[in-house]
């Protein structure tokens, strides 16, 4: 596994847990906006974590966190995934899984080898601004053969929005939910402006007021069971 980072303790990445995160190196989008660069291209400036070092983490945190967020960068790129997160499994503690969901194949068979407990999926625009908010030429039908496992399996999961001024609008929201299906749980979160992004450039854009934020809430609406804001 390519481990790029841990965060010890979160109670914000594993909904209605205490979860450790483990971040993976590199990534299959270029998304102007990722608030990641260093993990998405490539992650060599930061330091290659050991796995050993990561398994004699957990077997001290045991009691202490309900569970482990594995994420990126794009966690579905590493060859070892299903393997390694079997061995958190056999520790016991909960796993859950982020992803773009360009490798449905991928999280299918982490789906059905039952070794992720709960899955975040991010959904960066509606289709036709895919490319722009991905940076690369990305097949979003892939993303939604993704959805389509997790919305069959049963397992708990969410989808995820950043709602980037000129990247995602309420249209978008629209259209990516007649495209994408019905999710169960649909998150929309404020775009920071503060943090190290790909294009640095977009460190001027001011985030959606909150009141237009609602208006895109009001919007997801129709395509989800639940539609919540975040970081407002």
């Amino acid at each position: 596994m390519n481990i790029r980072g841990l965060s010890k303790t979160s109670l914000v990445d594993y909904p209605g847990r205490i979860s450790s995160v483990i971040f993976t190196g590199g990534c299959n989008m270029r998304c102007p906006f990722c608030h990641n660069p260093e993990l998405a291209l490539g992650s060599s400036s930061l330091e290659q974590m050991k796995e050993d070092e990561i398994f004699a983490f957990l077997d001290k945190r045991k009691g202490l966190i309900d569970g482990v967020t594995i994420t990126g960068g794009e966690p579905a790129l590493q060859n070892d995934l299903a393997d390694f997160i079997g061995r958190i499994k056999d520790k016991g503690f909960l796993v859950k899984l982020d992803t773009n969901g360009l490798l449905p194949e991928v999280v299918s068979g982490i789906i059905s080898a039952r070794l992720a407990d709960y899955v975040a999926v991010d959904i960066k625009s509606s289709p036709e601004k895919y490319r722009k908010a991905t940076g690369v030429n990305a097949d979003c039908t892939r993303v939604k053969e993704t959805l389509d496992v997790l919305r069959a399996s049963g397992i708990e999961y969410e989808v995820r929005t950043t709602c980037v001024p000129g990247f995602v609008d309420a249209d978008d929201i629209v259209k990516a939910g007649e495209f994408f299906g019905r999710f169960k749980s649909w998150y929309l979160q404020q775009f920071v402006n503060r943090n190290p992004m790909i294009d640095s450039s977009l460190s001027i854009l001011s985030p959606y007021p909150v009141e237009y934020m609602k208006k895109m809430q009001a919007a997801g609406s129709a395509f989800s069971e639940k539609c919540l804001l975040r970081g407002i």
